[in-house]
C-alpha cells in the first residue's frame, strides 16, 4: 500500500440489479449507473463498491459466479464497465469490486469440468468427498440450504457448499486455484479498479479431514472448522502480494468475527487485509441471524460499537455501516417508521461520526424501509426461503411471515426509489422485483427539494466529516453506557473535540450536557431539528457539538 487513502474516504454501495435501469428492461444496469454517477458524487462520498457484476445464474443474485472476467449481460458489458470506471475516476471516486472466491456457481466452467470425473485437470478445484458409512461426509450445515453436501452422480461423490447448493466451495488448498484467483485480481486491477471487497473471505481455508461439527450452532454446524481455517493467513498473504503490485486496498467480510480475530488479519507485519466487515452491531435485535428475533436493545448496539472502536484504535482501521445487501433496512430495525425522517437522520449521525471508513448503501440515504409482502412465494432470496421453511415451523404462517418482514435480505434489494412516478422512476419497463409501495412518499426527487430531508442530511454529515480532522482521526470515548435511550460519545484529536448526542427514544428526553463540557463554549455544528431546545431532546434527535 503506497498510502492509506481509504482511511479518509466514504463509500457508496451499489447492488446493481435494483439501482437504476438505463435500457428499460426492468433490471438495473451499468447504463443506469453511468447516468447516476453525478448523483452519487453529490452525496460527498469518495468511492463506489459494486456488489457482483459478473455473469451468474443468480441463485444468490451474483454471489454465484459463472465467469470472473466478464460482465453479466443483464448489466452491460466490459466496454460499458470501463466507461463507468473511467467516469467515476474523472469525478474523483475510487471503484472497488466484489471478489467472491469461497465458492463459484455450479455453472462455472471449472465446476462443469470438475464434476465429470475424478482425474481431470479441474477435479481438485472443489472439495469432493465420498460418503461416510453410507451417509454424508460430515454433519456440517449449509448457511443457506439444508446440509452442506450435495451428491453428484457423475463422480459418485458429494461436493461441499457452505452456502446454496448452486454455490460449490472452491478448494483453496489447491495451488492452481490460488493462481486462478491471483490472475482474476490482476485482470481487474490492470483495468483500473482500486481494490476488492472480499466476500466471506475468512471461510476459504477448511480444517484438515473436515471433522464433524458439534451440533450447537443453529444452521451453522461445522463453522469452527471453516472459519479462520489453518491456512487462511498463508493464502491471504499470497493475494496480498498481488495487491502490493498496485495501489489498491482489500476489505474482507468476516461473519462471526471477533475483534481479536480481526486484528490478526489487519495488524502487524503479517497484515493481509486493510479493513473488515464484521456483524456484531447488526445483532442488536436478533441472535446469529436476523430471522431469529429479539427486541432491539440500544445497550447491545452500543456495546458492539464501543468494542470495535476501542480495541481497534491505533492498531487497525474500522468499517462503519448500518445497511448493505445482506441486511434489512435499518430504520425498520433500529429506528422508527413513524418518526421516519427523525430516526433516519439520527441513525446517520450515530455511525458516521465514529472512527473508520463509512459505507452508505443505496437507498439508505433517502431512508428506504422494509417491504412487507403477503406470501413467502413472493420473496426470492434463497436464505429467506430457507429460514421460513426451517425455523419456528410450529408458528402460524402470519408469525413466520412477520419474521420475514423483519429479516429478509429482499427488503434491501427492492428497486431504488428515484421519484414518485410509476415504478418509482427505477425503470420504464416492468421491474424485476416488487417496488416498495411507499415510494410516493420516500424518493430522491422529493428529498432533493427538502433541505431537511434525510438525503440532504447525509450530504451534510459526509461533507462535514471529510473536512474535520477530529471526525476522521479522533479517539472515541462513550458516556451513559447503561442508557437504553441515549447514545453519547466524544471524539478527541489534538485538543479538539466533537460531542455526539443521539436519542433513540420516540419521546422527549431531558438532557444536560456532559460535565466536562459544561463550562466550555461549544458550537452546535449539526442537528436534525431546526430549533433544538436547551435541556430537551426531541424524539430521535441528534446533535454534533464542536469544542
Amino acid at each position: 500500500m503506497k498510502n492509506e487513502w481509504y482511511k479518509s474516504m466514504s463509500f457508496y454501495q451499489i447492488w446493481i440489479r435494483s439501482f437504476y435501469d438505463g435500457n428499460g428492461d426492468g433490471i438495473g444496469d451499468l447504463y443506469g449507473v453511468y447516468e447516476k454517477l453525478e448523483y452519487i458524487k453529490s452525496l460527498n462520498v469518495d468511492g463506489i463498491w459494486f456488489s457482483p457484476l459478473y455473469p451468474s445464474p443468480n441463485a444468490d443474485f451474483g454471489y454465484d459466479i459463472s465467469d470472473y472476467r466478464n460482465i453479466h449481460t443483464d448489466y452491460g458489458d466490459l466496454e460499458q464497465f470501463r466507461k463507468v470506471l473511467n467516469r467515476a475516476h474523472e469525478l474523483g471516486m475510487k471503484v472497488i469490486m466484489d471478489l467472491v472466491i469461497n465458492h463459484t456457481s455450479d455453472e462455472h466452467p471449472w465446476f462443469i469440468e470438475s464434476r465429470k470425473s475424478r482425474n481431470n485437470p479441474y477435479s481438485d478445484y472443489y472439495i469432493w468427498r465420498d460418503a461416510k458409512n453410507g451417509k454424508l461426509p460430515n454433519n456440517w450445515d449449509s448457511l443457506f440450504e439444508g446440509k452442506a453436501w450435495e451428491y453428484c452422480p457423475e463422480r459418485e461423490q458429494y461436493y461441499l457448499h457452505i452456502f446454496a447448493k448452486k454455490q460449490p466451495d472452491l478448494n483453496m488448498d489447491n495451488p492452481k486455484v490460488r493462481e486462478e484467483v491471483k490472475d482474476i485480481m490482476r485482470f481487474w486491477l490492470d483495468m483500473g479498479v482500486d481494490g476488492f471487497r472480499e466476500d466471506v473471505i475468512t471461510f476459504i481455508s477448511k480444517a484438515k479431514n473436515l471433522p464433524d461439527g458439534l451440533p450447537f450452532i443453529p444452521a451453522a454446524n461445522g463453522m469452527p472448522y471453516y472459519k479462520d481455517g489453518p491456512h487462511i493467513h498463508e493464502y491471504l498473504s499470497e493475494f496480498r502480494e498481488v495487491c502490493k503490485e498496485y495501489d489498491c486496498f482489500q476489505l474482507g467480510e468476516g461473519p462471526m468475527t471477533t475483534t481479536k480475530s480481526a486484528l490478526l488479519y489487519m495488524n502487524g507485519k503479517d497484515k493481509v487485509l486493510d479493513l473488515m466487515f464484521h456483524f456484531d452491531h447488526m445483532m442488536a435485535d436478533c441472535i446469529f441471524t436476523e430471522y431469529i428475533r429479539r427486541p432491539f436493545k440500544l445497550t447491545r448496539l452500543k456495546r458492539a460499537f464501543r468494542k470495535w472502536q476501542k480495541e481497534l484504535n491505533g492498531r487497525a482501521w474500522n468499517t462503519l455501516y448500518l445497511e448493505n445487501h445482506d441486511h434489512p433496512r435499518v430504520i425498520s430495525r433500529y429506528g422508527s417508521e413513524k418518526f421516519h425522517r427523525e430516526s433516519g437522520t439520527m441513525l446517520a449521525v450515530c455511525y458516521l461520526f465514529q472512527q473508520g471508513t463509512p459505507f452508505v448503501y443505496q437507498g439508505q440515504e433517502i431512508g428506504m424501509t422494509n417491504i412487507r409482502l403477503d406470501s413467502i412465494d413472493k420473496y426470492i432470496d434463497v436464505s429467506s426461503k430457507n429460514n421460513y421453511h426451517s425455523f419456528h415451523l410450529k408458528d402460524s404462517v402470519a408469525k413466520r411471515l412477520a419474521r420475514i418482514h423483519a429479516s429478509s435480505r429482499d427488503s434491501s434489494r427492492t428497486p431504488m426509489q428515484w421519484d414518485s412516478s410509476e415504478n418509482a422512476g427505477f425503470t420504464t419497463g416492468t421491474p424485476w422485483f416488487y417496488v416498495n409501495p411507499n415510494y410516493k412518499k420516500i424518493n430522491v426527487a422529493d428529498e432533493e427539494k427538502d433541505p431537511q430531508s434525510i438525503l440532504n442530511f447525509y450530504r451534510k454529515c459526509l461533507k462535514y466529516r471529510k473536512k474535520s480532522e477530529v471526525a476522521l482521526w479522533g479517539d472515541y470515548t462513550e458516556y451513559y453506557k447503561a442508557s437504553e435511550h441515549l447514545f453519547v460519545y466524544r471524539r478527541s484529536y489534538k485538543n479538539k473535540y466533537l460531542l455526539i448526542v443521539c436519542s433513540f427514544s420516540p419521546h422527549k428526553l431531558k438532557w444536560r450536557n456532559i460535565r466536562e463540557f459544561r463550562d466550555r463554549k461549544g458550537r452546535l455544528a449539526i442537528c436534525n431539528y431546526k430549533n433544538p431546545k436547551r435541556g430537551i431532546l426531541k424524539p430521535y434527535e441528534a446533535r454534533v457539538y464542536e469544542y
